[in-house]
């Protein structure tokens, strides 16, 4: 009975080999290409990094290597090993020669064990942590040439580390299929990269001519998709930086962010966003120095950040939203851009979807190159919504332009009427004007007689006149005294107190008089000669130069009130005993109430200090709060 169950055991061990046994690909003259599916595919992975390839091919004896359950498999575990074996059936007669080729231009380092009659491997090197001349054949792509010598299935180990997630495509094609193949795709890159040009040079040619920042944001966002899709599909490691690897590295993160800043900047800019949604600006740009921040900080201290790529399409998804936004609000120029964002976004869609596991969704080229083919789209339809509102606005400078034309053709009809109308009131008044004339010069001859009298009568004026004018001087003198003593004695208005001090002219020879009465002596060396300052009435030392203005060392001294209002209402305060309201003042002077009630609690305090001065003052008093 025993022995039954160990052959039973025995039985379904070597049946579940078979069922679960990798699958062999066939090298023959009828297969052009063929690429591996994750059936005849298996994986191991090594986290520690410390597996040799002798203790790899223990554990693949050991069954640790397993088909792997994705439709691409991949490196999912940055800087971490990963080992894959593909199983192929070598064909003697096969009259082609045949190759096998890793389609992820990403790897950074992949080791083949290539395997020869005995057990033995050849180890090649090769990924793009080496530089391009490194590599066999000159293409983007990682190739390695297959010896077709012998009819023997052999099993083929790569040995993958990468600091990115990376896809495990391994693809067998025929040098011929090769080659052509390789044309075609260079060709279409060429077309690709091709059509960024062209559009990125129509615009900064538009740029220059119009000076609208909109083609200037255009045109770097376009060459930074140029650089990002040149960065992921190798083609800029052949012929732009082949001697840098390093660089490879992280240039792509370099143009993602690029692509993300510059996509949002030409949004704002051709959706008119900072005027028609001034909320959704605000979040652009925040979104702006967050997506700046999260690029330095990654450059800076920890690169690995870079492989989150899809973080990218939170900026792309504001500016979407925000064309939808605008284009419902009723802007015109949006569609275009709605629609070509719609394309970007199902090609990130799709991207997004193979890398979650959605295998059906990868079916090809067509697929891989989705992204691609998205972003032509979006470039024609964002050229589209450019010129769309270059001619809306065309349109509205027209439409201005007809209705400037219209508006001067009434004003020159308007003028034409208005100058008829004056040269028929020119005529009539000439004529008015001449017989007017006539009875002028009649009335002349009458005048003549009548200035002849006035002449005798004149002289006698004259003589009057000398008399008066010395009583008036007289009378004047006497005025100006009694005004000056009302002044300084009585209630009087602005208007007659301005009398006395007019102009800032006459208020800074009041100040000079008062402050040097007693003569001039230096604040600082106390010289007593002084030279004329550079401000009218202020002094200069003639000794340490020191110059002293009128105003300084007085109450007036940095005041901003004019300084005629400022000597008035002094006077009013005096003259009150402080009783008079800031509101009062500030009806008086016409200046707001705040600022007389500041400088009017200024004089009073003064007042209250000098209060025993004052009550010995003669009527001159209030010329003792002047000076400090």
């Amino acid at each position: 009975m025993r022995r039954i169950v160990i052959l039973v055991l025995w039985l379904m061990a070597v049946l579940s080999n078979r069922t679960q046994a990798q699958e062999t690909v066939a090298v023959d003259d009828q297969t052009n290409q063929h690429i591996f599916s994750f059936a005849q595919i298996e994986e191991f992975h090594d986290p520690s990094n410390q597996l040799n390839f002798q203790q790899v091919l223990r554990k693949a004896e050991e069954g640790a290597f397993k088909a792997s359950i994705k439709s691409t498999p991949q490196t999912s575990q940055i800087n971490s090993t990963y080992w894959f074996r593909i199983r192929i059936r070598h064909n003697s007669k096969a009259q082609k020669t045949f190759l096998l080729e890793f389609f992820d231009q990403t790897l950074d380092h992949i080791v083949a064990y290539i395997p020869h009659k005995g057990g033995k491997y050849t180890v090649k090197e090769f990924g793009d942590n080496y530089k391009f001349d490194h590599r066999d054949l000159h293409h983007k792509n990682f190739e390695l040439l297959l010896n077709n010598d012998h009819d023997e299935v052999e099993t083929y180990y790569f040995k993958i580390r990468t600091s990115q997630i990376g896809d495990a495509i391994i693809v067998l094609r025929s040098v011929d299929w090769f080659i052509s193949y390789a044309l075609d795709e260079y060709f279409y890159f060429g077309i690709f990269y091709g059509m960024i040009l062209v559009f990125s040079l129509y615009n900064l040619i538009m740029y220059l001519s119009m000076r609208q920042q909109q083609y200037l944001y255009y045109v770097l966002y376009n060459l930074s998709v140029g650089f990002f899709e040149m960065s992921t599909d190798g083609i800029a490691y052949q012929y732009l930086w082949p001697g840098l690897p390093e660089w490879n590295q992280i240039a792509y993160a370099f143009s993602l962010y690029s692509v993300s800043i510059f996509a949002l900047l030409f949004t704002r800019k051709l959706l008119f966003v900072k005027a028609k949604a001034p909320k959704l600006n605000q979040l652009i740009i925040a979104i702006i120095a967050i997506r700046s921040l999260f690029f330095v900080y990654a450059f800076l201290f920890d690169q690995t950040l870079f492989n989150y790529k899809f973080i990218d399409a939170i900026p792309l998804a504001v500016a979407f939203y925000t064309g939808i936004y605008i284009y419902r609000k009723g802007y015109l120029p949006a569609r275009f851009f709605v629609l070509g964002y719609s394309f970007l976004f199902t090609g990130f869609l799709l991207k997004f979807l193979i890398m979650l596991g959605f295998a059906w969704l990868n079916f090809g080229a067509i697929s891989y190159y989705s992204l691609s083919f998205c972003f032509i789209l979006e470039m024609v339809f964002l050229s589209l919504a450019i010129g769309d509102k270059v001619r809306i606005l065309k349109n509205k400078k027209d439409k201005v332009q007809r209705q400037m034309i219209q508006q001067m053709a009434v004003n020159a009809k308007l003028k034409d009427n208005l100058n008829q109308e004056l040269e028929r009131q020119v005529e009539e008044r000439t004529r008015e004007v001449y017989h007017k004339s006539l009875i002028i010069e009649s009335k002349n001859s009458e005048l003549q007689e009548a200035n002849d009298m006035l002449k005798q009568q004149a002289e006698e004026i004259s003589r009057m006149n000398v008399l008066l004018e010395q009583d008036n001087q007289e009378l004047q003198t006497n005025v100006e005294k009694v005004t000056r003593d009302r002044v300084m004695s009585a209630d009087v208005d602005f208007e007659e107190f301005s009398r006395i001090y007019p102009d800032k002219e006459h208020c800074n020879l009041f100040l000079s008089e008062l402050k040097w009465k007693n003569g001039y002596t230096c604040r600082k060396c106390k010289n007593n000669h002084y030279y004329a300052g550079h401000i009218a009435y202020s002094r200069r030392c003639s000794k340490c130069s020191y110059e002293e203005s009128v105003t300084t060392y007085t109450i007036f001294h940095n005041t901003r009130i004019p300084i005629v209002k400022a000597f008035y209402m002094i006077f009013l305060i005096y003259s009150t005993k402080g009783k008079i309201s800031s509101h009062k003042l500030s009806e008086i002077l016409g200046i707001r109430q705040s600022t007389c009630w500041t400088y009017g609690s200024r004089i009073k305090e003064v007042m209250e200090e000098r209060k025993a001065m004052l009550k010995k003052a003669n009527k001159n008093g209030w010329s003792l709060l002047v000076l400090e």
